[in-house]
């Protein structure tokens, strides 16, 4: 196994152009251990630690530029407020040594449907910026997972970093596990209201061969909540919005069964986790998110 170290961006691309099998390593939470049990033997792995732009991130008027290898720790101390379903997702992955040292540009790297952070990125409606030798590009979160651990990248691309929408409303995240630290999901949803367009996107993890959204689930409550003036009124959800919302996004799953849950319990779970994150949200709603809209 050979080991590339590029000190530049520059020299990180020219590398992948010459070695398109190279695997790039920042924080290695996903790619040491398959290396470390002999799951997998690249011949060439990318080392990024030198690339100073990769931990870092830009806070614009409307979006954040989150580095590839910002750390989990990272997002939940600085980024609460800009990215609050994100900085959820982020107190929820493993330990906080590996939340020090793992981000968000490996886990769309791994592409896992466990990854942690996929929910969460789906249901703020995320852009990945990926780029190479021949230049830039811009991937809708909604196409850059393409099968089980498959992503939308070219052989010569490399992750640059995550372009996501600051919050005008409302997010909430929510995983279930064998326990509460060091595991991984048997399922997880994410949920964000976005009251200026007066829309709903969700997100689910290890609940199907990819990552997906409910959107069944998302086009019933934006219209359920348009048709009864919820957006302006800031009434209580009804139970049977909420009952309905859950079913759907239960719906949206295409579970299997492994050592960590049933395919039938990820079904009930994505369920309960809907209603419970559409009844978070929605209260955060009633209290604060009127208010961030009219700001807006």
């Amino acid at each position: 196994m050979d080991f590339l170290r590029p000190a530049s961006w520059e020299e990180a691309l020219a590398a992948k152009a010459e070695h398109p099998t190279a695997v790039p390593i920042a924080g290695g939470t996903d790619v040491m251990v398959e290396i470390n049990f002999d799951h997998r033997r690249p011949e060439y792995l990318l080392d990024l630690n030198r690339i100073g732009e990769l931990s870092a991130w830009e806070t614009g008027q409307d979006t954040v530029r989150l580095g590839a290898s910002v750390p989990y720790s990272a997002i939940m101390e600085n980024l609460r407020a800009e990215l609050p379903g994100l900085a959820l997702a982020s107190h929820t992955v493993a330990s906080p040594q590996i939340r020090n040292r793992g981000g968000v540009g490996g886990n769309l790297g791994t592409a896992s449907p466990a990854g942690d952070a996929h929910p969460a990125l789906l249901a703020a409606g995320a852009e990945v910026e990926a780029a190479s030798v021949r230049g830039t590009r811009m991937i809708p979160i909604d196409d850059f997972y393409t099968g089980v651990k498959r992503n939308a990248l070219a052989e010569d691309e490399l992750i640059r970093a995550v372009h996501i929408r600051k919050a005008d409303g409302p997010q909430q995240y929510s995983k279930v596990g064998t326990r509460n630290a060091m595991v991984i999901a048997v399922c997880a949803f994410g949920l964000a209201l976005h009251p200026r367009t007066r829309t709903v996107r969700t997100g689910i993890g290890s609940a199907a061969p990819t990552p997906v959204r409910a959107t069944a689930a998302e086009e019933f409550l934006a219209a359920a909540l348009e048709e009864g003036g919820f957006w302006d009124n800031g009434k209580i959800i009804t139970p049977s919005v909420a009952r309905q919302f859950a079913q759907l996004a239960a719906g949206a799953c295409n579970p299997i069964d492994d050592v960590r849950g049933t395919a039938a319990y990820r079904r009930h779970a994505v369920g309960v986790m809907a209603r419970r994150t559409l009844t978070w949200t929605w209260e955060q709603y009633r209290s604060t998110g009127r208010t961030l809209e009219g700001a807006a």
